[in-house]
């Protein structure tokens, strides 16, 4: 059966934004990264040391956001975080279905994720391949992710997110010190408004970042 997914168009405009920021929490605080292009980025702001910028997407209404911070740990640690898929540790607890489907270690993996939603939205499932790359000149690690939603039969039960992809680059400034940067676009589907989602998206990368600062400190 066929899910039509009405969710936004009856919640008053506060239930609206609660709801939109669940899902955005949800679909970009994956900790893999994405698909590579050239970006023109706008600032939008800094807060607690994280720069905060939006670009416009291809084809769509909907904004990539970009955030970087230096922080204060090793990349060792911030690279342990991010680049074992197994480490599941700091994931959202609203994911009801999580399956590695293939993994190479520090090379690449892919994996199937269910999102839990509330009401009155549809449950959404987003499968993943993730690509990882030590840059041997200035020994960054770059860890991209794009969906591909052939990775896994669709679920009538679910809508699948279709358009997504992350990068996660990991630099190295000194022994203590590395520059930490998230790109990522999200189009979560169904009726969510285009002037909302660009809205909050800027909570996006303070929110996943200072994550990681907290983590690796």
């Amino acid at each position: 059966m066929h899910i039509v997914d009405l969710g936004f168009i009856s919640c008053p405009g506060a239930r609206i934004t609660g709801i939109i920021k669940v899902c955005l929490i949800l679909f970009f605080s994956v900790f893999m990264a994405g698909e590579l292009f050239s970006q023109s980025w706008k600032f939008v702001k800094e807060k607690e040391g994280i720069k905060v910028y939006t670009s416009e997407t291809r084809n769509n209404s909907l904004k990539s956001f970009k955030g970087v911070a230096d922080l204060t740990t090793s990349l060792d640690k911030v690279y342990t975080l991010l680049g074992n898929v197994r480490s599941t540790d700091r994931w959202d607890k609203s994911i009801k279905e999580f399956r590695v489907l293939s993994s190479e270690k520090d090379k690449s993996f892919s994996y199937y994720l269910v999102y839990g939603i509330p009401w009155p939205l549809y449950d959404r499932d987003l499968c993943v391949e993730v690509a990882i790359i030590h840059d041997t000149s200035d020994g960054s690690v770059i860890i991209s992710a794009k969906s591909n939603p052939k990775l896994v039969p669709e679920n009538g039960n679910l809508v699948r997110i279709r358009d997504y992809w992350q990068k996660w680059i990991i630099q190295p400034l000194d022994n203590d010190h590395v520059r930490l940067t998230l790109e990522g676009f999200a189009d979560p589907a169904g009726n969510i408004p285009s002037w909302l989602y660009n809205m909050v998206i800027t909570e996006t990368p303070v929110n996943t970042i200072s994550d990681i600062r907290r983590r690796t400190k």
